[in-house]
């Protein structure tokens, strides 16, 4: 059972803005420090950054009316706290406590994937997807249902009928759909909206690697501060992280549609 949602469902639009908040810290330094949280929805983006580079607001509304359209822009940036960068200053060290798992994909979370993919080339609007064995339910927006209907006969169509979907219909908010980011390999650290040292995004992404890789499940915890995580220096583990965001082109590419 897996349940996947397309790049233009509220919580991807805030996750995507987040992600090119962050692409931007990346421009204005080599290993920034930045945390961004985003609320989106009904004409107004809220959006808060700790960073530890400033990023002008021109730049910030304009990757947000790229991604969302034209929507009121409410945008607060804070340094980062002086004491945990002062610690962070002398070398790649683990910016956060926290337990990740890496699971392999499974055929049916492939199959769910793929099938959101192929619709979201042909309805660039709000849709979402669930398979569950046999049970393929299709929600998209701004669709046309016979379309849909003679591609995937089989399928439960928009079981309530038409919808318009997106940000004017409803709330979207950073790191919200993590199960459809990650299927089975979801843990309490969200992905999206931070920088490369916090293990939120490296470790999370490591272990998700590792596990498609060994084709075992992977468990891993650290604490903030460690060096070494899984055997490995930290700064190793940023580094195939890195790796892996240049690789999908960036973290609001990697926003769009997390790791399956």
């Amino acid at each position: 059972m897996y349940e996947k949602v397309n790049p233009a469902h509220p919580d991807k639009i805030a996750d995507r803005i987040a992600g090119a908040i962050v692409d931007l810290a990346y421009v204005e330094s080599t290993n920034p420090k930045i945390a961004v949280e985003v609320l989106i929805g009904h004409g107004i983006c809220n959006i808060v950054a700790e960073s530890s580079v400033h990023i002008p607001v021109t730049e910030i509304i304009a990757a947000v009316e790229r991604i969302a359209g034209n929507v009121i822009v409410n945008y607060h940036e804070v340094a980062q706290d002086a004491i945990l960068a002062k610690n962070q200053a002398e070398s790649v060290r683990c910016g956060d406590n926290g337990i990740f798992r890496g699971v392999p994909v499974t055929d049916e979370q492939r199959e769910l994937s793929a099938i959101a993919r192929d619709i979201y080339e042909r309805y660039l609007t709000d849709g979402k997807y669930l398979l569950d064995n046999d049970r393929l339910i299709i929600c998209q927006s701004h669709a046309d249902g016979d379309d849909l209907r003679d591609e995937y006969p089989d399928a439960e169509i928009n079981p309530l009928g038409d919808w318009t979907g997106g940000t004017d219909v409803d709330t979207g908010a950073t790191n919200r759909k993590l199960g459809s980011d990650m299927a089975d390999s979801v843990t309490g650290g969200g992905l999206h909206g931070k920088d490369l040292s916090k293990a939120d995004v490296s470790v999370n992404i490591y272990a998700w690697l590792k596990a498609q890789r060994d084709e075992v499940p992977v468990e891993l915890c650290c604490a903030i501060g460690d060096d070494v995580v899984d055997g490995r220096p930290y700064a190793e583990i940023v580094r195939i992280a890195r790796d892996y965001i240049r690789q999908v082109g960036g973290f609001e590419k990697f926003a769009e549609w997390g790791l399956v």
